[in-house]
């Protein structure tokens, strides 16, 4: 199919993300404003392309806490939900299970409690508006700690939302092995909630296993590094867990990938792992969740069908009921 039927017809396609971090889908526009609230000045030109250039996972994560400390109140989150709303609106994505990183926010002195109504507040307009579901997951953050993640745990658990629904562990995976979080995991999943975690992103098989293993996740985030060892790929496949893999994300950080046409999601697929399309951070990445799919049709040989059966994969890897999931799978079949 060519380029321009393929996007015809992936904006009819409804969708599914799970690995989409919110603070990272605000504009170009949203953050220069942003920056010129904080600083009083306009960002210039050249500021920007400092700002997102990077060429490893570490650059990343510094350019990502760069964009969240040009926040100055919870007011500000109505430019991250908003340009959010906006994303899915234009992928047709129906559904999110998103990430969302508190920690910066807090070593600043914002209050949790007014975050949890903001985003309260900003989900339940996107529903009414859009006819969107999102959802959230805390990332508790390897980068600042074991003992910083349980703090997030605590005030999660402190003061629920019906839209905050388990944590994830993000950040720097080199500095942060999952099996420092076991306590954090053991407590979330002893009081009912979700867990995830990246891993295999930027370290070796090892982190996967720990991942899988001694955190107990039920998805992996990234997860590429399993290509190294194929007793993982086959307890991968076996323990049916879902692969949240994020094509451009890792080609960009170019830890063990270098192109997409090389991308081990082809030969996870192939050999049946449970693996899933998301964008990870759409802005940084300069990629939209549609040219995912165009590039894996294009560059990594997936055709229609497989391109079908990924976009059901995400939709069957929510944290949903299965009464859902089965319905959106035969909008998509519909769509086709």
């Amino acid at each position: 199919m060519n380029h321009d039927d393929f996007f015809t017809l992936m904006k009819k396609v409804p969708k599914a993300e799970i690995h989409l971090h919110i603070e990272a889908v605000p504009t170009i526009d949203s953050i220069k404003t942003l920056y010129k609230k904080a600083n009083g000045t306009e960002m210039s030109d050249q500021q920007i392309k400092d700002l997102f250039t990077y060429d490893d996972l570490n650059g990343f994560i510094q350019a990502f806490l760069q964009v969240q400390a040009l926040y100055q109140s919870v007011e500000d989150f109505d430019y991250i939900f908003d340009d959010l709303a906006t994303y899915l609106v234009e992928n047709n994505i129906v559904y999110t299970e998103a990430f969302f990183a508190p920690t910066s926010f807090l070593k600043r002195g914002f209050s949790y409690p007014e975050m949890v109504k903001v985003f309260n507040r900003k989900i339940e307009e996107i529903k009414e508006k859009h006819g969107i579901t999102v959802r959230l997951l805390m990332d508790v953050s390897r980068t600042f700690g074991s003992e910083n993640a349980m703090n997030n745990l605590n005030l999660l658990e402190a003061n629920p939302s019906p839209y905050i629904i388990g944590i994830g562990l993000g950040g720097a995976e080199s500095k942060g092995p999952a099996k420092e979080y076991e306590e954090v995991y053991r407590k979330a999943i002893k009081d009912g909630l979700k867990v995830v975690a990246h891993a295999g992103e930027d370290v070796g098989p090892e982190s996967i296993w720990d991942a899988i293993d001694i955190l107990q996740v039920s998805r992996i985030g990234h997860g590429i590094s399993a290509i190294q060892d194929e007793k993982l790929m086959e307890t991968l496949k076996e323990r049916n867990i879902v692969m949240e893999v994020c094509p451009t994300s890792n080609v960009f950080t170019k830890k063990y990938v270098q192109s997409i046409a090389e991308h081990p999601i082809r030969p996870f697929f192939d050999k049946g792992l449970f693996v899933t399309v998301n964008t990870d951070d759409p802005v940084f990445f300069k990629v939209s969740l549609i040219e995912e799919y165009w590039k894996l049709h294009d560059q990594a040989g997936f055709d229609m069908n497989q391109i079908k059966q990924l976009i059901k994969n995400s939709f069957n890897a929510l944290f949903c009921s299965d009464k859902e999931k089965k319905s959106w799978c035969k909008k998509v079949d519909d769509a086709f």
